[in-house]
């Protein structure tokens, strides 16, 4: 693993397979980081079929710094993934993300679409349900725990163990914030969780979707999926009308079977992510 510093930010990243050939980066769900079951050998398996794969640890995520600036943390996200590519010199590079990844992949493609060669897009989070659960995990409890307790009672939330646990530095730097402006920033990131009236992604409206020119393909969803429900999928396809809209390489009884026993132990959600790098290699090689 590796570390890079953009825009006062350290972030932790890895690169796997051969130097100089095309790459793919690959962003988790959740506040998941590249340490999570299933990134690294959707990785390597990437890099076996001749890509180079990109991971990396988002701001507020695993090994990285903490970072509350912007507009909403998807933004964020978006803007960092691009900023680490170009310093890199990756070139355009493939971006591709499942949950939490897909958004930051489609803010990353909308920010910067000149660095971004092909975008893959799969388990993509809307509707009531998904948005208002997500919104209240990311925002509405850290803002709880900080008006109660102080950023102390912050730093006692699972939502930020693994960070915590990853980032030597991240303690001191959580506990730094002010309260007030931390809760601020958490309202304001809580507000894009909750999109007016056709806005499919929190934060992302027309004038974005048009800056999304590169091959697209998307994977499409179950339907039993509450947070990724099937029509998330055929309404991003309709957004991005050049896109392709394929199934997953998994049978809807394997994924059912698959996410009831991983919210069950609170374990293992992503690997089934490997099975995608014949299809996202195959994509990204036409």
């Amino acid at each position: 693993m590796a570390r890079i510093e953009l825009s006062g930010i350290g972030i932790e990243y890895e690169l796997i397979g051969e130097e100089g050939t095309p790459a793919i980066a690959i962003t988790p769900g959740g506040r998941m980081s590249m340490q999570t079951p299933g990134i690294r050998e959707l990785g390597e398996s990437i890099a076996k079929g001749g890509n180079r794969a990109l991971l990396w640890d988002r701001p507020n995520c695993g090994a990285s710094d903490f970072c509350f600036e912007g507009e909403s943390e998807s933004a964020m996200h978006g803007a960092t993934l691009t900023e680490l590519i170009r310093a890199l010199d990756l070139g355009p590079t493939a971006i591709a993300g499942g949950s939490a990844g897909s958004r930051t992949t489609l803010f990353a493609a909308a920010h910067d679409p000149e660095i971004v060669s092909h975008l893959i897009q799969w388990w993509v989070s809307a509707g009531t349900i998904s948005l208002m659960s997500l919104g209240n995990a990311y925002f509405c409890e850290p803002a709880i725990a900080a008006s109660l307790g102080g950023m102390e009672a912050v730093a006692q939330l699972p939502a930020f163990e693994e960070q915590l646990a990853s980032n030597a530095n991240g303690r001191k730097t959580l506990l730094a914030q002010d309260p007030a402006q931390f809760i601020a920033t958490m309202t304001r990131w809580a507000d894009a969780f909750n999109p007016p009236a056709g806005v499919l992604v929190p934060g992302l409206g027309p004038d974005n979707f048009a800056r999304i020119s590169m091959p697209v393909l998307i994977y499409t969803s179950s339907p039993k999926d509450i947070f990724h429900p099937d029509w998330t999928s055929v309404k991003l396809h309709e957004l991005i009308p050049h896109s392709e809209l394929i199934d997953p390489p998994w049978s809807e009884e394997e994924f059912l079977a698959h996410w009831v026993e991983s919210t069950r132990t609170m374990a293992g959600h992503l690997t089934i992510w490997p099975r995608l790098a014949p299809s996202i290699l195959e994509f990204v090689a036409r």
